[in-house]
């Protein structure tokens, strides 16, 4: 408000100017509610985009150091066409030229003009005395009673599921690379249709994620019609499993990976994860450092900042003990591994009056087991990284598709995406994958075969 506006709201009448008054004060009041003090537990998916500080310059410039080895695109194994470019006169003054003086080679790679095959199938029904029922030879390069190809419904399903082209971009595509005309309506049916066929292999992706040795999870919103939902991912290093859910709590965990869980599980300290029993489980740390920035934007006591200067400290110092592991023999490593759980177990027990320090020294204890469990076991971070990598796509997503509208829908995404995203995981194709994986499964017409097709997913897992 400037000078102006309050002199003009002084000069009405008091009722009006009180009236004015209030109303000023009424949105001043949900102003404040909204961008006040933001408390450390707040989940940075509830803060306001324009309360979060500003990205740091980076202290390195962006980009390979000099004097690294150049990278260029390598030269195409095949060559498809050769094409030969000479003139006979010069293209600036029109002068008739003779023989060429130099020769070179260049070598351009590009897509063909996209155009539709139309297929018409002849199928010969037979009568079968021994089944005594009419039957027919299978078709798997479409799903039962489709016109749409299977590789177009494979191929939609990984932009949009996995890419995040939105349904109205994904027709255009269609249309303008290859004329190609389906609607909205006419894909998202295909789509339940392709993840009703290969649902056994993701409920199989699910079974082998609860039998794995080293597991990470997390979670994330999601909307469905509008509603809160959520979005959990078990990934190990080549498989991916996705369920969207109502629940945020334990429920969900004891379902996918049971009351006891025989490996090592990576998460953060949401209090889900602590309602199910495990082999042994590793927090995060970057939820920690990150939860460090947050108090040290409130909070400058004394106190504070000798606690956090202790805690990263200790963090950091079983941080680089982990990275050295391998060249230290296994008495030094040892040794080492002890003096950090001697310091972690007088850090917890020296107390701190300061009201932040009191919080974390809470948490640090009742999840005091679960810290250094890196030290301990190979192939463990003390991150939680790669759950949040897999995350990564679908909260893209998330910003583009507007989620889900139903629980059909719903499904649909987490088996499309669970399958994509393990392909990628193992190094393969996704739409070749899945396209394979498909074409068998309608060939073979039999779980007992199906399940033989999962091992073209399954083979480097």
């Amino acid at each position: 408000m400037t000078r102006e506006e309050a002199l003009a709201i002084l000069a009405l009448e008091r009722d009006q100017a009180v009236a004015a008054i209030l109303t000023l004060a009424e949105k001043a009041e949900k102003y404040d509610r909204l961008c006040g003090p933001v408390s450390p537990t707040t989940p940075s998916g509830m803060t306001p985009p324009f309360l979060k500080p500003n990205h740091r310059n980076r202290k390195k410039p962006p980009g390979q150091k000099t004097g690294h080895p150049g990278t260029a695109r390598p030269r195409p194994a095949r060559i498809d066409q050769y094409r030969e470019h000479t003139l006979d006169h010069c293209p600036h003054c029109q002068t008739p030229l003779k023989e060429p003086i130099d020769t070179y080679r260049r070598y351009i790679e590009d897509l063909p003009p996209v155009q539709v095959v139309v297929t018409e199938h002849t199928l010969h029904r037979y009568w079968c005395p021994q089944c005594k029922k009419i039957i027919a030879p299978p078709v798997p390069e479409a799903l039962p009673n489709a016109r749409i190809g299977l590789r177009v419904v494979v191929l939609t399903a990984w932009l949009h599921y996995l890419v995040g082209v939105s349904l109205k971009n994904l027709v255009q595509m269609l249309s303008v690379f290859s004329g190609f005309q389906v609607s909205i309506g006419g894909l998202t049916q295909a789509w339940k249709n392709l993840a009703s066929l290969v649902k056994p292999l993701y409920d199989e992706i699910g079974q082998r994620v609860s039998q794995s040795a080293v597991l990470a999870a997390d979670e994330t919103g999601w909307r469905l019609s509008g509603i809160t939902h959520w979005l959990w991912c078990f990934v190990t290093s080549t498989l991916c499993y996705y369920v969207i859910t109502r629940s945020r709590g334990s429920p969900v965990i004891r379902e996918v990976l049971g009351h006891i869980f025989q490996g090592i599980l990576i998460c953060d300290f949401w209090g889900a994860y602590n309602k199910i029993s495990a082999l042994a489980k590793q927090r995060c740390f970057y939820h920690l450092f990150t939860e460090l920035v947050k108090v040290d934007q409130h909070n400058r006591s004394a106190g504070w900042k000798a606690f956090r200067k202790k805690l990263s400290r200790l963090l950091k110092d079983a941080i680089r003990l982990g990275e050295k592991k391998p060249p230290l023999s296994p008495c030094v490593y040892q040794r080492r591994k002890g003096r950090l759980y001697a310091r972690l177990g007088h850090f917890l027990t020296t107390p701190n009056p300061d009201r932040d320090a009191h919080r974390l020294l809470k948490r640090l204890k009742r999840h005091q087991k679960e810290l250094f469990t890196f030290l301990e076991y190979p192939d463990v971070s003390p991150y939680n990284n790669h759950a949040e990598q897999q995350m990564r796509k679908p909260v893209l997503i998330r910003k583009v598709s507007q989620q889900n509208r139903s629980e059909e829908g719903a499904h649909t995404q987490s088996i499309l995406m669970s399958l994509f995203r393990s392909a990628e995981l193992q190094g393969q194709n996704p739409v070749e994958s899945i396209l394979s994986i498909a074409k068998s499964s309608l060939q073979a017409r039999s779980p007992e075969n199906i399940a033989n097709c999962q091992l073209i997913l399954f083979s480097k897992s």
